[in-house]
């Protein structure tokens, strides 16, 4: 059952007062993914503790570096149930996970980054990561 939204509205404005698009309903991940020429990243947001110290926050930095994706959008788990379905039908041939990271280009998956490789690491190791991934495919 998700939580209260009252509880995960700071979650959410974490990203989106960063300029990340969130995708609430499966129209709206159908409509983000339809426009997939170019490079996109998507945040599988969650509750946890590792998306809260370390997945959201290297989204974050990881957006100040120079080469980027042209669009980054998230789904919340566990709260946008049917979008975050929908968006994990889409991402391609992973398992689902919470928090995780996707990197597309060209509608096709070419990083992604799963909880296990986000659980216990600080924000900025996630964030190397995801620039690294940003200077190869961007």
């Amino acid at each position: 059952m998700p939580y209260p939204e009252q509880l995960v509205a700071p979650m959410r404005a974490e990203l989106t007062s960063a300029g990340v698009q969130e995708l609430r309903t499966p129209a709206e991940v159908d409509d983000w993914f339809a426009q997939s020429q170019g490079t996109s990243l998507l945040l599988v947001n969650s509750v946890c503790g590792c998306a809260a110290g370390s997945a959201r926050p290297a989204v974050k930095l990881a957006m100040q570096h120079g080469k980027r994706p042209a669009r980054v959008a998230t789904v919340f788990a566990g709260q946008d149930l049917e979008a975050t379905a929908r968006a994990r039908q889409l991402i391609g041939d992973v398992p689902p996970s919470s928090p995780s990271i996707a990197m597309l280009k060209d509608g096709e998956l070419v990083h992604f980054v799963p909880r296990h490789l986000i659980e216990g690491q600080s924000a900025e190791v996630v964030a190397s990561e995801l620039t690294d991934a940003f200077a190869q495919h961007c």
